[in-house]
């Protein structure tokens, strides 16, 4: 409407006769040109920025590639505005320190060096949130005491933000021709940021969403190859009955039971319990695991296999990494059972017509000290006899009130129910558990292991 406008008014002056036109009316008609022309320039001027912003949105509302959308972003910004460089400066939502930025993407023509944000600038747009103009920012008193880089004569940075918040910064370095940045340049790239804000921040939430849903079946998989590892059947061993049972407070945990068959009539087990929790924890038990079964082939005693397996587990985790276990060996052509208890909770020993045994000897924990002297026992299994080890899990359980499930409970159930099996008495143990839980979270692994010798 104002092209049209002015196209009338230069109608109408030169609809005159030319012999009738004075000096005033020749002024009257060269200002009315030179308004068509600024007005003709703006005009061209919005249809090229409006086409561009077009041409902008088509292409980074089809991908969902942050770095490609944010790539396109800094083409189109340096067009724009005639800039040398600009970069996307991504404000790390993890950082600890609010100031701890991520540089996400980046051009710039190959005869320049690379330009980061300065934390002192990324400092100030957090606080103003808000267009910064620059053509002499080393003589700019908003940021005195700061080094800028000699090849750096303006500057000029826009907030990219999304509901209110500040999500990152684009910046764009050194107008190029020696001109300075304008506030059209400045209005420009405001709405660049305004458009593309948004794009950015939903393509990234995209892409937190599938490392999310990666990891997610990466620990599927582990929980699997977990499973795999533990003993898929008690094994049957005359005149004994045994079984065992771990449910993982997480997908994965970080206890461990096993059942591992030595020359003779004899078998190891195990329980063990590896501190910290998920994936972490079942790395480490699947290292013990391994250590473990391949010190057991050696067919060594008790007491030299955990002393062996504790050297190992020491030279390869990190000093705040260790585990208890109980681990001893059966032989049942003898009815024995030599053990080592390195920092474990001790089992408890059931005899039908005794009050329970606690088995203690061992040591300390595996993973600390390189060099511990563990000692074992040798305790007999009489006919009647049950054997329970269990992780802290069991025993630590708490309630809504924070009440611990605790050892006199465990005592109690093993009391009441000791003639029935081995995979009933861990059935009973795990719903008293369970139910004493009632609506609070599992916080620990539950792990179990049971052996009784049948009754003569």
């Amino acid at each position: 409407m104002a092209k049209k406008r002015l196209f009338g008014q230069l109608s109408n002056a030169f609809s005159s006769k030319g012999e009738g036109v004075g000096d005033a009316d020749r002024a009257s008609n060269a200002e009315t040109l030179e308004n068509l022309r600024r007005e003709n320039l703006r005009l061209t001027r919005a249809l090229e920025e409006l086409s561009m912003l077009n041409e902008l949105a088509r292409e980074i509302g089809a991908s969902r590639n942050a770095d490609a959308i944010m790539d396109r972003i800094i083409r189109r910004s340096l067009r724009s505005v005639y800039a040398e460089q600009a970069v996307i400066t991504l404000v790390s939502e993890q950082a600890r320190e609010p100031m701890k930025t991520l540089v996400r993407a980046m051009v710039t023509s190959s005869e320049h060096e690379q330009f980061h944000l300065n934390q002192n600038l990324l400092g100030w747009m957090h606080l103003n949130k808000r267009p910064l103009l620059s053509n002499s920012p080393r003589a700019d008193e908003r940021f005195r005491g700061i080094t800028w880089d000699p090849s750096i004569h303006s500057i000029l940075c826009v907030p990219l933000m999304v509901k209110s918040e500040l999500i990152g910064v684009l910046t764009a370095y050194n107008k190029k021709s020696e001109r300075d940045f304008t506030e059209e340049d400045q209005r420009l790239l405001t709405i660049i940021a305004m458009q593309s804000a948004q794009v950015i921040e939903n393509a990234r939430l995209y892409e937190e969403e599938q490392a999310y849903l990666r990891m997610q079946e990466e620990v599927r998989l582990a929980a699997v190859i977990q499973l795999e590892l533990l003993p898929k059947e008690a094994p049957r061993v005359p005149e004994y009955d045994i079984a065992g049972r771990s449910i993982p407070a997480q997908k994965v945990g970080g206890d461990y039971f096993d059942f591992i068959p030595v020359e003779g009539d004899r078998l190891a087990i195990c329980l063990g319990d590896v501190s910290g929790k998920g994936l972490p924890a079942s790395l480490l038990m699947a290292n013990l695991q391994a250590t473990l079964r391949s010190q057991t082939l050696l067919d060594a005693p008790p007491c030299e296999s955990i002393r062996r397996s504790n050297q190992l587990l020491y030279r390869s985790t990190d000093p705040e990494k260790f585990a208890t276990l109980f681990y001893g060996i059966l032989d049942f052509g003898k009815h024995e059972l030599t053990f080592s208890n390195a920092g474990h909770e001790n089992p408890f020993l059931f005899g039908p017509h005794s009050p329970p045994t606690r088995l203690e000897t061992g040591g300390t924990v595996l993973g600390v000290i390189e060099n511990f002297p563990f000692e074992e026992e040798v305790v007999r299994v009489q006919p009647g006899d049950t054997l329970v080890v269990f992780s802290d899990g069991i025993t630590d359980a708490f309630d809504p009130e924070d009440n611990q499930f605790g050892e006199q409970r465990l005592v109690e159930i093993l009391t009441q129910h000791q003639k029935q099996s081995a995979e009933d008495i861990i059935d009973r143990i795990i719903d008293a558990v369970k139910k004493h839980a009632g609506t609070a979270p599992q916080t620990d692994d539950l792990t179990l292991l049971v052996l009784k010798r049948h009754e003569a």
